[in-house]
């Protein structure tokens, strides 16, 4: 496949023309992506042309429905799952908390539940607090040197057949080491267990094909998937069918609308149909043919492909740098480009001492504090995370590289 057209990407993002911004290169993606322009484009025709009720017989209406129903149909085609898989929810965290709620309803005394302490604490917390339920919550600990999650501890934790349920993240949002999700799901599969993915730290590198990693319950949030606020999550037929319903009773029969409690919000649902414009434009301007799943396949690639290549200068200058501590791998192709620098300076001063440098980064623990508690990281003075996705040229990690050597 050709080489990714960063150019070609960036004009698809008016942040990156937009006046006030210029001279800035932003490293705080993990955080939040910028928005494309298919999505800024769809949320400004919802709100100006079919800002109603949606689902009635009126032309405004009848299309805000449709345009909602879009944005379900094809990010679900994307990921390789049923329409009805897949639904919106205001936040990662606020799903997961409904999740657990039904886990809580469905569960039974002597149950465990495995997490891990390499997540962010959205795909952790809701789940340990069921230990006040009665629940057996086991903790997968991650290496303390390297954050590494070792599968061979996970079939220690599975060995009494008593897990119904093992939560762990795609990608850790500190570490950034990718787990083997595909094996990992399996094993908890043969061991009589769900399988829940924080895909909230991979997802912007990539959207997957969750019927090929065989994971029950994916999750991740659209503001770092260059779209707008909301939480997607999918949840496979047979356990979606199964967990009791979380929404008014006359949903239960709505596989999409039995964990959405609350109403959803309509305009960011419809414009959420424009990342999958974008991931199939982007394919297609790279000569990439096929269906939905092929020409996410072909984005992710294309995506992957160049942030590796960008990503191990960084490793490299990072692991060179006697101040400081580089989390999880040295190697890119086995991360995401989110790079935590642990260092004598507190993560907030460095992110502050790089702003007036031109570069957009974060400090602090990035609610992540039990993963840094875990590498001998004090949480209260954090690390500096330099994240970065597609759209982020070669130039831009060289002047970051530079930025730091003034600052470190």
């Amino acid at each position: 496949m050709a080489e990714l057209d960063v150019n070609w990407v960036r004009a698809q993002f008016p942040a990156f023309s937009e006046p006030s911004l210029q001279g800035q290169a932003f490293f705080e993606n993990a955080g939040g992506s910028y928005t494309c322009k298919p999505v800024i484009d769809r949320l400004t025709r919802y709100y100006t042309q079919r800002k109603v009720q949606p689902y009635a017989p009126y032309d405004a209406s009848r299309l805000a429905g449709e345009e909602m129903d879009e944005a379900r149909a094809r990010l679900a085609a994307m990921m390789g799952v049923d329409t009805d898989e897949l639904s919106f929810g205001p936040s990662t965290t606020q799903n997961t908390y409904v999740l657990a709620q039904a886990f809580r309803q469905h569960l039974s005394p002597g149950d465990a539940i495995v997490v891990t302490n390499q997540d962010h604490e959205a795909n952790s917390g809701p789940w340990r607090r069921l230990a006040d339920e009665g629940f057996d919550v086991r903790e997968w600990q991650i290496d303390p040197e390297t954050g590494h999650l070792d599968p061979a501890d996970l079939d220690d934790l599975l060995g009494d057949g008593k897990v119904k349920l093992v939560c762990f993240p795609h990608c850790s949002n500190v570490v950034g080491e990718i787990n083997d999700v595909k094996a990992i799901c399996a094993t908890a599969r043969a061991a009589g267990a769900y399988s829940c993915v924080d895909g909230v730290s991979y997802a912007p590198h990539g959207f997957v094909n969750v019927d090929d990693l065989g994971a029950d319950i994916y999750l991740f949030s659209a503001y770092k998937t260059y779209g707008p606020h909301q939480g997607i999550m999918v949840i496979r037929r047979a356990l979606g069918e199964t967990l009791p319903n979380q929404a008014h009773y006359f949903n239960a029969d709505s596989l999409y609308k039995r964990f959405t409690p609350a109403g959803p919000d309509h305009a960011q649902v419809a414009a959420s149909a424009g990342m999958a414009d974008y991931m199939e434009a982007l394919a297609k301007h790279h000569g990439a043919t096929g269906d939905a799943v092929q020409l996410a396949a072909a984005a992710h690639t294309l995506m992957r492909d160049h942030e590796v290549k960008l990503l191990q200068p960084l490793l490299d200058y990072a692991t060179a740098k006697n101040s400081v501590r580089l989390l999880g791998p040295s190697v890119a192709a086995k991360r995401a480009p989110t790079v935590s620098l642990a260092s004598a300076k507190p993560g907030e001063d460095l992110a502050a001492a790089l702003a007036p440098k031109g570069i957009m980064a974060g400090g602090g623990d990035f609610y992540a504090v039990r993963a840094l508690q875990a590498q001998g990281v004090d949480p209260a003075h954090g690390v500096l995370r330099l994240s970065f996705t597609h759209y982020t040229t070669e130039e831009e990690v060289a002047k970051l590289i530079d930025a730091l050597d003034q600052v470190l």
